[in-house]
């Protein structure tokens, strides 16, 4: 079963619509920098791009992680 994020993390996923791709999506999947972007570049993360910044739709990132969403 996996674990379930911090309390502070759910709070911002449940509230807001992207969430950094490092450190805070890489950390939520237990990826180290460098493969956190790799996999990003490579389409295994959904990103949107804001200028030169890559965010994760939280909607993605609470299917990913089997999330149920409590926003709605």
């Amino acid at each position: 079963m996996r674990e379930l994020p911090s309390k502070n993390l759910m709070k911002q996923l449940n509230e807001e619509a992207v969430m950094r791709l490092w450190p805070e999506v890489g950390t939520l999947l237990k990826m180290q920098r460098a493969a956190t972007y790799g996999a990003a570049s490579r389409g295994e993360i959904k990103t949107v791009k804001f200028g030169h910044f890559k965010r994760v739709p939280t909607a993605w990132l609470k299917r990913k992680l089997g999330i149920e969403d409590t926003a709605a």
